[in-house]
């Protein structure tokens, strides 16, 4: 039986690029013999609507054409519809927006040219994928690669504004600026696993993928297919120690860092004891002053199309 495709483009992901690779992505896959049709979003949240009418229109595979955020609304879309009964679908990626770290931990091919190939294939995995909410967030979502809180949260939000550098780049460059605008660290509890961790934190990264920004390794040992959350928790440090956190960062060996603290679990909540929770979740703004966050994993929730997650590199 012939799949049926659905490519949901954001026109402005990438700073304009998924656009502009369109017509290379439909020339190739009609090479391959995929049968597609394609969408446009047109404002923020579209692309959730979007993949829930695929699901309605019986479509097979919905792939999000740009990046994290593209990626985020259509998974937000699909387990909304499979919760409401209204059926399911796959999930691929077409990854031409700015970090692409959704797709890098779910085990999709980083060229588009695999990722079509991938789709001709249809080999598929299945994923976790997470949940959260909390008070001051103003929209409850489901998650794929991880909610970042604090630092690296005000990293996201900086990254964004840097139109002209796009990927790890504008991350890097990002980080760098938020060393010097980055707000006292808050007070916070932090409750996992029958735990409770009080400390002033620089960030909580909660992790189901591996990476954030295009190339810091927040989780380099997380499998998004073992139904567990991977934390990486860094204490209030000095501007120079913020640094220094960067370079383990980018290698992925912070875990050896007093300052460090990580573990595994299924569920986690967050408050600020004083201060406030700037939180993204898969690099789209979650919260800018959120008091308290609980987030859970969904263990086997959507199949991927692309070569498995562990072979990923």
């Amino acid at each position: 039986m012939t799949q049926q495709i659905r490519l949901i483009v954001n026109p402005a992901a990438g700073g304009g690029t998924a656009e502009q690779a369109v017509p290379e992505i439909e020339r190739v896959l009609r090479e391959l013999g995929v049968p597609h049709d394609l969408v446009h979003t047109e404002r923020p949240w579209h692309a959730a609507e979007l993949a829930r009418q695929a699901v309605r229109d019986d479509v097979d595979v919905v792939v999000a054409v740009g990046g994290d955020g593209t990626g985020n609304e259509v998974l937000n879309g699909l387990m909304e519809a499979k919760l409401a009964g209204e059926g399911t679908a796959a999930m691929g990626f077409l990854s031409v927006g700015r970090g692409n770290d959704f797709a890098f931990g779910a085990g999709a091919p980083a060229a588009v040219a695999e990722e079509c190939a991938a789709l001709a294939a249809d080999r598929r995995h299945w994923i976790d994928v997470g949940y959260v909410e909390g008070d001051g967030v103003e929209r409850a979502r489901y998650f794929g690669n991880g909610i970042g809180i604090g630092f690296d949260a005000v990293v996201g939000f900086e990254a964004a504004k840097l139109k002209r550098l796009r990927g790890f780049p504008g991350y890097l460059v990002a980080a760098l600026r938020t060393i010097f605008l980055f707000f006292r660290a808050p007070l916070t509890r932090i409750e996992y696993n029958d735990e409770t961790l009080e400390q002033r934190s620089l960030m909580v990264s909660v992790m189901n993928g591996r990476r954030m920004g295009g190339g810091f390794m927040m989780a380099p040992e997380a499998e998004i297919d073992d139904g567990l959350l991977d934390l990486c928790i860094a204490k209030k440090v000095s501007k120079i120690g913020v640094l220094f956190l960067i370079t383990k960062f980018m290698k992925g060996n912070q875990a050896s860092r007093p300052s460090i603290t990580t573990g595994r679990t299924e569920r986690i909540t967050v408050t600020a004891l004083d201060g406030a929770l700037p939180a993204h979740a898969d690099g789209e703004t979650l919260c800018v002053e959120g008091s308290r966050l609980s987030m859970k994993i969904l263990p086997r929730q959507i199949e991927i199309v692309g070569r498995p997650s562990r072979e990923a590199a």
